[in-house]
């Protein structure tokens, strides 16, 4: 009885282990080349990979072959069921495959010149930034230049002012000076004078006394 249970859990389990696998068909294929439009014809090539490019020249619908001439220049017929107008999906796979690699290598490369442009773009936010602190420092000892600028040109001016006033004042005071030189010139011109004609008055008095006559002292 339980040779029999076991055998009948072979029987159930076995076909189960035998599909348990998964399988794939291959798209490799080759197509004979012949050189009519039948399967009787001689054959020329026996094996055109599947993929490959013909150039059509002509067809017969009524066998179902096809006239074809192949990259190598053989022209024969083949059957044109095997005929897509398209590539075969393999090679549209490859092509796909390339494609998709080629912009994959674009979007990095995109990506990295976006690292790069970031980058620059923080490098170059913060020179604007110095830049800027920079430039607020200029402006401000423009600003205390112009200040001190401003204050020195009054000064000047007023300095000129100054010294027009001195060089006036100067010119005044040696006009004054001139003046009183003169006026003491005078002065002492006017007492040599006085004392001139004192002397005479006295010198003529004297004279004038000694020619009087002498009255005598008996009279």
């Amino acid at each position: 009885m339980l040779r029999k249970v076991l055998l009948a859990l072979l029987l159930v389990l076995g076909p189960v282990s035998a599909f348990a696998a998964t399988m794939y068909i291959s798209d490799e294929l080759t197509v004979p080349l012949r050189r009519g439009p039948s399967n009787g014809h001689k054959i020329i090539n026996a094996a055109l990979p599947s993929g490959l490019a013909l150039e059509v020249l002509g067809e017969d619908n009524a066998a179902g072959f096809t006239q074809v001439r192949t990259p190598n220049g053989i022209e024969g017929w083949l059957p044109t069921q095997y005929l897509v107008s398209q590539p075969v999906a393999k090679d549209r796979l490859a092509a796909a495959t390339k494609r998709v690699e080629t912009l994959e290598a674009q979007l990095k490369s995109t990506r990295e010149n976006y690292q790069d442009v970031r980058g620059a773009r923080t490098e170059i936010e913060g020179k604007a930034t110095e830049l800027s602190k920079e430039n607020q420092k200029l402006q401000n000892e423009l600003a205390e230049i112009r200040r001190v600028s401003a204050t020195a040109i009054t000064q000047f001016e007023e300095n000129k002012q100054l010294k027009t006033s001195n060089a006036s004042l100067q010119t005044q005071v040696t006009q004054l000076t001139e003046e009183v030189h003169d006026l003491k010139r005078n002065v002492m011109l006017r007492w040599l004078l006085s004392g001139g004609a004192l002397v005479l008055i006295g010198l003529i008095l004297g004279a004038w006394i000694k020619s009087r006559p002498k009255r005598s002292t008996w009279a």
